[in-house]
Formats: C-alpha cells, structure tokens, sequence
C-alpha cells in the first residue's frame, strides 16, 4: 500500500494545505480580496460577480506599473534614482 500526500501514518489528522490567497492565486501583487469587500461594502451594485475582483485588481495593477515604468523613465531622464511626485 501506498502512501499518499499528507498523512501522518495513520496517526491523527492530515496536515492541512497551506492557505493560498485570491492574489496569488490570480498571480497579482494587488489585494483581490480587499477589493472584493470595497466592491460589496460599496453601494456599487446589489450583485457582484465573482470575477470582478480579479479583473479589477488586475487591471489597476497594469495601470499602476505602467505609471510606475513612466515616472521611473522621467526620474532617470532627471539623473535621480528616486521618483518623487514631480516625475508622476
């Protein structure tokens, strides 16, 4: 017989998984589950669908680091290392 995943030899409980976030699971640095709740707590619409959250953190996501790339490019243009709110 073989042993499979996370057992603990017939003792006790399996080792639970790990928790894994809607973030990392959608492979974004934007919180998906922090919009999700703006989005409900928002008078925004009854009805959410349960994709939105992760199309929206994705697309403000993109639009941040396109900002970002930007404001770099204007900073080295400056000969400074740091972006400061005049290269945004």
């Amino acid at each position: 017989m073989s042993n499979t995943g996370a057992t603990t030899g017939g003792r006790g409980k399996p080792k639970a998984s790990k928790a894994v976030s809607r973030s990392q699971k959608a492979g974004l640095q934007f919180p998906v589950g922090r919009i999700a709740g703006f989005l409900r707590v928002s008078k925004y619409s009854k009805r959410i669908d349960a994709d939105a959250p992760d199309y929206l953190s994705a697309v403000l996501e993109y639009l941040a680091a396109k900002v970002l790339v930007l404001a770099g490019n204007s900073a080295r243009d400056n000969k400074k290392n740091r972006i400061v709110p005049r290269h945004i």
